[in-house]
């Protein structure tokens, strides 16, 4: 369709009263610089990065320890030199906007148990906890890890951390033992907060013993401040050098964050790739400041009185920029527990009630919420709600359709792509441009996104590989002992050098907005979540009985993600029902519930190239429905004879479904 009806056109009084308005009214009253609309906007902000960076900084006041200089002082990628010579702290920037007339932090579990945070509690506890680990010997570049779920003490604990000047990265409770010690071990723990179990549908995991697991693959660990959740009685018995958050917690402490250099890192998160261990990737904090402020008030349209709210667990990167909430002053709403318990409209009742503004879930989220029958307004009355947030996966239009119909029919949606990488959004929305279903808005402020065909030339309206062509301040700083930047250069330049590729298909649509259509490589995302298979081939190829194995995503443009598994079992070995249940009990354990596979099956060879790398790619756009010999060219496979069995399975598999 060349000309699209818009399902939603923002009033002329929302495009005035939007934050992205306001900052083009600044630009021209503050640098004379005149822009028509958001499209002339986006243009400016990526042919001159040093001038809409600097602008930025200047029109949210970063507090800094000296005046910015230039915003941008070497443009290469990788290794663009952003803000030289600032010192700023994360932490200073999020209590600039403390208030008394609003919390900080609302939250509710799953069980409907309900905590607020002051802005004057939080600073307090920031302030006593960063004083405790500054006790402990933590110090700026220690890493601090911890393994919590999405609670306000958790939020608490990073913001003490980041405060410090050290650097935190956290895995979530219901990871397996294998999962959280391949990220933990990378990067030598100095501490670590822990929390003793977590609630999920309605039961309670007890993770103590875990806990103790991992400190004891976990030498560098000094020290543990552990938050008994489960058993508020627990303490700290059978664990050396513990402390427990209420006591590490407890008192009164100055608040005084460290200023530290722009690039100084803040967090790691991980994002695993198809080979070796997940990949350690490093943010700075001025990097995460900057892009997290322009991200969530021009694209998000949020600030201070706002009420923000993005389901998520701590080990997705969605948590990351829920927190970013606080740099703009938000209110932020955060949920723990299962989005199911006790039905699907246990977050609708939760923003419902919260008088939540902008909301935001994975994709898969309101795929389940339409097939279930959910009726949101049911759940409480949503006329708060502004703003409908989406991503992990493509929202498809029938998404789009039900969400109009269900929620209101004047409901600004606002898909937003981008990733752990970049921890923000590469394409999203803005409330000042009419809204098309099954379409991203977008291309963010200061990110020049291009499709580019196989030669690496710009398409307009045609699918290709989605690619920044400029730095972001949020782009990676590097990878945890990645000695000489070979595995940062080899996960994101290798295709197109000099130029970020993502790994997504998209397609940029004459009217500047973008569509995702699922992943180009061979990367699965697993309910919204981006992960590697590297791991799971770890758990699986562990067993006895396997002897290889091989699996693919076929999520694609807002289908629901099929996941199968391929296996070769030793010559004495057959799939049967109880080896089939070992081997999704053995995912389970070691990585978490959402890497089982849909499917497993046993097949006589998986394909490999002549190097010995497995063809994931290959196969995967084979069984999305590529004709075989446009797919892999038989002379440059080790074992070509085994394409047969693959290709009857694709024959098979659309047959089924059409």
């Amino acid at each position: 369709m060349e000309n699209p009806v818009p399902a939603w056109t923002p009033s002329p009084e929302r495009i005035a009263n939007a934050r992205v308005t306001a900052f083009i009214g600044w630009l021209a009253r503050e640098r004379g610089i005149k822009l028509a609309d958001y499209d002339a906007l986006w243009r400016w902000s990526v042919s001159d990065l040093d001038a809409f960076w600097g602008a930025v900084w200047d029109y949210f006041a970063v507090p800094s320890a000296a005046p910015r200089g230039k915003a941008l002082a070497d443009a290469r990628m990788p290794g663009a030199v952003w803000f030289p010579g600032v010192e700023l702290n994360y932490v200073e920037q999020v209590f600039r906007h403390a208030a008394d007339s609003r919390p900080a932090i609302v939250f509710r579990d799953e069980s409907g148990a309900e905590q607020d945070v002051s802005w004057a509690e939080l600073q307090r506890q920031v302030a006593a906890l960063a004083a405790t680990l500054r006790a402990q010997g933590v110090g700026r570049g220690d890493r601090v890890v911890a393994f919590m779920p999405n609670i306000p003490e958790s939020v608490i604990a990073f913001l003490a951390v980041a405060s410090l000047g050290a650097i935190w990265s956290v895995c979530s409770p219901d990871m397996g033992r294998v999962a959280v010690l391949d990220r933990f071990r990378q990067i030598a723990p100095k501490a670590m907060i822990a929390v003793d179990g977590y609630r999920y549908g309605g039961k309670a995991h007890d993770r103590r013993a875990l806990v103790g697991e991992l400190l004891g693959e976990l030498p560098s660990v000094e020290h543990l401040v552990l938050l008994p959740a489960l058993d508020p009685a627990a303490g700290t018995t059978g664990f050396a050098n513990a402390t427990t958050w209420a006591d590490a917690t407890a008192g009164n402490a100055p608040l005084a964050p460290e200023h530290v250099p722009f690039d100084h890192p803040l967090w790691v998160v991980y994002s695993s790739g198809t080979t070796g261990l997940p990949k350690p990737i490093v943010h700075s904090q001025g990097g995460v400041v900057i892009e997290h402020l322009k991200a969530i008030a021009f694209h998000l349209d949020l600030g201070p009185g706002d009420r923000y709210h993005w389901y998520s667990t701590t080990g997705w990167m969605m948590w990351n920029f829920q927190v970013g909430g606080l740099l703009a002053g938000c209110t932020i709403c955060l949920f723990d527990g299962n989005p199911g318990t006790p039905d699907l409209n246990a977050l609708w009742r939760f923003v419902a009630d919260k008088k939540v503004d902008f909301f935001g879930a994975g994709a898969a989220f309101y795929a389940s919420c339409q097939k279930a029958g959910i009726e949101p307004t049911a759940a409480g009355d949503l006329c708060r709600l502004r703003g409908l947030g989406s991503t992990g996966s493509p929202l498809s239009p029938e998404n789009y359709q039900w969400l109009l119909d269900h929620v209101r029919q004047d409901l600004w949606i606002n898909p937003i792509s981008g990733g752990t990488d970049l921890v923000s959004a590469f394409i999203g929305g803005v409330p000042t441009l009419p809204m098309i279903v099954g379409e991203m808005q977008c291309r963010c402020l200061g990110a020049k996104i291009e499709a580019f065909d196989e030669a690496g030339q710009p398409l307009t309206d045609a699918v290709g590989e989605l690619v920044c062509c400029a730095p972001m301040p949020s782009m990676p700083l590097y990878f945890w002992n990645d000695k000489d930047n070979l595995r940062y250069i080899d996960s994101y330049f290798d295709t197109y050098p000099g130029i970020w590729h993502h790994g997504d298909w998209v397609r940029i649509t004459p009217r500047g907005g973008a569509i995702i259509y699922g992943r180009s490589d061979a990367t699965i995302n697993r309910h919204g979540i981006r992960m590697g298979t590297s791991e799971l081939y770890r758990a699986v190829e562990d067993l006895p009985e396997v002897l290889d194995s091989m699996v693919v995503d076929l999520e694609y443009l807002g289908k629901e993600s099929y996941m199968p598994l391929f296996v070769v079992l030793r010559p004495d070995s057959t799939l049967t029902a109880e080896l089939t249940k070992t081997i999704r009990e053995r995912i389970k354990v070691a990585l978490s519930a959402r890497h089982v596979p849909n499917d497993i099956f046993q097949v006589p060879a998986i394909p490999r190239t002549l190097t010995g790398k497995k063809l994931e790619l290959p196969i995967k756009k084979l069984l999305l429905g590529q004709p075989l010999e446009k797919v892999v060219n038989p002379d440059t496979m080790a074992n070509p004879e085994c394409l047969a069995w693959y290709g009857e399975f694709a024959a098979r598999r659309q047959q089924q479904q059409a």
